[in-house]
């Protein structure tokens, strides 16, 4: 607990992310950042969605522009399944000259969520560059990462760059569909070998803005919430709908759900949001920062939890949540229902159990005609990592010199990655800083997602320059 509180400790006040690292603009980039900008134009503009995409196609997208660089092919690996032909992914592996230090693992995930052209004002499988951001599906969720550990690797390779660590590299696919082939929990499962590693680093981290410019904290994710979808379903004889009747399908599911809606699981802390609350509510001015750092010191003041729920990432972080997702019912429009199904999808917090939750879901609803099943059952728990000092303690050193005045300070993600499927096979993998994003979440899993265009090659150079550290 000391070193945790150690690490979010230097709270300083927030400079302009203008003024902390100068980059170039479009059209004036590095010859190594128009590199860069090639392959992460080639990889977002490739549709990676699980109903229309091709994730192994991306992979080999990727894995020629390695060769290119002189990767031999001993040092690729190319993998998908049968059953999934489309969801396959790439692991690199560049080798390191010691023989004692473990290899680390880079992950990103390449699939994105879906985006239909007729919802967006822009192509979202096309890259667009308009007032100081890039536009497409995927930019930032999670293309931006798994473009830069390649280019990473492609510059180590072209520079003769000899880490002491053996660097790995995974970029696979499923992430985005809970349901889908999911290939960090096939390789973690099957090929442990390929993707072995003292550590991981993964999405999960990175910088928030007030939205005018000004970067408040850099974050580290350490841990994060488990993700479980719920099947409800009513059923019902139906019949003619001249003849209705109060007990229909529909109408059982619509009261169900709206039970889920009110209903709000209770607040609690772990040691990481704890700290997270009293550090980065400290950093703010405001009464939100007021209130942060009030409800860390006493989770029951109501007064300071009516301030900071008003927050959906800062409420969500409190909680476990559950949210209607899907609905899907009847089948004609002159007939009643005879069954109606729906998906809930909660992000449980740390320390509870997805049958715990669906029990408290029954709970909820009261109704014994709506049935409730988890979507799935064989995904392990979260696990969180250690706050090792060897692995943090660069992240920190780095921040200072790219993101000066700005805290750095461990974060419990509201979201899920697949860092949950390393940490159940024993491989610590935490959330990076470097990228940074604005208070509306840049349309990531929604419409016209972005990213700025500063966030992008920042966020780069610290990442390279972060990977070096830790592998020497």
């Amino acid at each position: 607990m000391k070193r945790l509180i150690a690490l979010a400790a230097a709270v300083l006040v927030a400079c302009p992310v203008a003024a902390q690292v100068p980059t170039g603009k479009m059209g004036e980039l590095r010859p190594d950042q128009q590199q860069f900008f090639e392959l992460y134009k080639e990889l977002v503009e490739t549709d990676t969605t699980v109903s229309h995409g091709n994730c192994t196609q991306a992979a080999g997208q990727i894995a020629t522009r390695l060769k290119a660089a002189g990767f031999p092919d001993n040092q690729l690996t190319l993998f998908s399944v049968p059953e999934h032909p489309k969801e396959g992914g790439i692991v690199a592996v560049y080798p390191g000259t010691s023989t004692t230090l473990e290899p680390m693992l880079l992950l990103a995930h390449i699939d994105v969520v879906e985006a239909k052209r007729d919802d967006w004002e822009r192509d979202p499988f096309k890259l667009v560059e308009e007032n100081g951001y890039y536009y497409a599906r995927g930019i930032a969720d999670d293309k931006m990462m798994a473009a830069t550990w390649a280019d990473a690797l492609i510059r180590f390779q072209q520079a003769g760059y000899k880490p002491a660590r053996t660097i790995k590299m995974a970029l696979t696919c499923g992430e985005e569909t809970d349901t889908a082939f999911n290939g960090a929990q096939y390789l973690a499962n099957n090929r442990r070998e390929l993707i072995d590693a003292a550590f991981a680093l993964n999405e999960g981290g990175g910088g928030d803005t007030d939205g005018k410019g000004h970067l408040t904290a850099q974050s580290i994710q350490v841990g994060e919430k488990i993700y479980q979808d719920y099947k409800l379903v009513a059923t019902n004889p139906g019949g003619h709908s001249s003849q209705p009747v109060r007990d229909n399908a529909i109408y059982g599911m619509s009261e169900a759900l709206l039970k889920i809606r009110e209903h709000e699981f209770p607040a609690e802390f772990n040691d990481t949001t704890r700290v997270y609350f009293e550090r980065a509510g400290a950093a703010r001015s405001d009464a939100m920062g007021a209130a942060m750092v009030a409800l860390a010191k006493d989770p029951g003041d109501a007064e300071a939890a009516a301030v900071v729920n008003t927050d959906k990432g800062l409420h969500s972080m409190l909680r476990t949540t559950c949210v209607a997702t899907m609905i899907d019912g009847g089948h004609a429009v002159n007939a009643l229902p005879q069954r109606v199904e729906a998906n809930v999808n909660c992000r449980l917090f740390p320390g509870h159990t997805p049958a715990e939750i669906q029990d408290q879901l029954a709970g909820v609803i009261g109704d014994p005609g709506i049935s409730i099943e988890q979507a799935r059952k064989d995904k392990p728990l979260a696990e969180t990592p250690p706050l090792d000092p060897a692995i943090i303690g660069p992240m920190e050193t780095r921040s200072a010199k790219y993101f000066p005045g700005v805290p750095v300070i461990p974060s419990m993600s509201t979201g899920a990655t697949d860092g949950l499927y390393l940490s159940a096979v024993g491989i610590p993998t935490y959330g990076v800083p470097g990228m940074w994003g604005d208070p509306d979440g840049n349309g990531a899993h929604g419409l016209n997602e972005r990213l700025e265009v500063r966030a992008v090659y920042v966020g780069r150079d610290y990442l390279f320059d972060l990977v070096k550290a830790l592998a020497k």
